[in-house]
């Protein structure tokens, strides 16, 4: 099932490559959406695709070597019609 899923990531997630890596693992798989650093030192991001997809994503990301993720906060949102996944901001 398609979801849309709003996340603030914690930790030692800017300065990183945390924008860099979240738009290089959406393609594979096929997520769409956007990640933007926040002035708090959080990050902030829309993702959207298939449920089982957006957990295995977030586990991916947290993987990556340089990144740290403490806290995870999440809500489900309604889905928009959009194509690729994109990083805003500084």
């Amino acid at each position: 099932m398609k979801i849309r899923k709003h996340f603030y990531f914690s930790g030692r997630v800017q300065g990183v490559g945390f924008r860099f890596w979240a738009k290089t693992l959406a393609q594979p798989y096929g997520l769409t959406g956007w990640v933007d650093n926040l002035w708090d030192g959080r990050v902030e991001m829309e993702v959207q695709g298939e449920a089982s997809d957006i957990r295995d994503y977030v586990e991916e990301l947290g993987n990556q070597r340089f990144i740290s993720i403490d806290g995870i906060e999440s809500k489900q949102i309604p889905l928009k019609d959009e194509y690729g996944f994109r990083s805003r901001g500084y």
